[in-house]
């Protein structure tokens, strides 16, 4: 068996299938181009002539045994044409299918689990290169080669979007502060009921506003209430 067909027959991929097709991809590949999994179709009779599908680093290309096995039609699409990949697993093997950009649904089925599991997450990592604006071309994913991913840490924070937004917390401190200042505060068990209401109201203004914490809010809200 040739060196170069050995490393598409890790699930169990018809060899006969493989070589055939990799004989007539030589000629095809354009500058670059590498294959990076194969997929072949097996039904649950046997299977003479299988369908494949190949995931290269530019595009998928659909491989359809014509007359008897003499000849082979080539379909391809190209990543940036592509707009969502599928995969439905079934009793007897998967589906996978794809969607064009122009709505276009192509689909194979009968592709055994664990190699349309394999060319589900290929093409995803290459849809997810082109979505990143990188170059799907330089930098061909090797199926089985998990990818490394660089680890940003996010921080969140809060942001002020308007200078009105922080004005009714001043200006309901600058309020309570002038009341408290302007006339002198009785003690707190010498304050009528309504004059007890209306403190506690200033309280939870400034809870509301962020000014105070929820425990002096509790800690002021039992004193008061002990008293009503």
């Amino acid at each position: 068996m040739k060196d170069q067909i050995k490393k598409f027959l890790n699930e169990e991929q018809d060899p006969k299938a493989i070589e055939k097709i990799t004989s007539k991809l030589n000629d095809l590949l354009m500058k670059n181009e590498e294959i990076g999994y194969i997929a072949v179709q097996k039904k649950p009779a046997i299977t003479v002539l299988p369908d494949s599908i190949v995931m290269t680093n530019k595009r998928i290309i659909i491989c359809q045994p014509k007359n008897l096995g003499i000849t082979m039609s080539f379909t391809d699409f190209t990543w940036d044409q592509i707009e969502g990949t599928f995969v439905k697993e079934n009793i007897l093997g998967s589906e996978f299918s794809f969607t064009t950009k122009t709505d276009l649904t192509v689909s194979i089925d009968y592709i055994p689990k664990t190699q349309a599991r394999k060319i589900f997450t290929f093409a995803k990592e290459q849809l997810d290169i082109l979505k990143n604006g990188g170059s799907i071309n330089e930098n061909p994913v090797v199926v089985g080669t998990p990818p490394v991913y660089e680890v940003i840490e996010e921080i969140e924070t809060e942001e002020v979007t308007s200078f009105a937004e922080i004005m009714p917390a001043i200006s309901n401190v600058e309020s309570f502060m002038e009341n408290s200042v302007s006339s002198p505060e009785k003690p707190t068990n010498e304050l009528t009921q309504d004059e007890l209401f209306s403190k506690l109201q200033n309280y939870k203004k400034l809870l509301d506003n962020g000014l105070i914490l929820q425990g002096e809010y509790d800690a002021f809200k039992k004193e008061i209430l002990s008293l009503m």
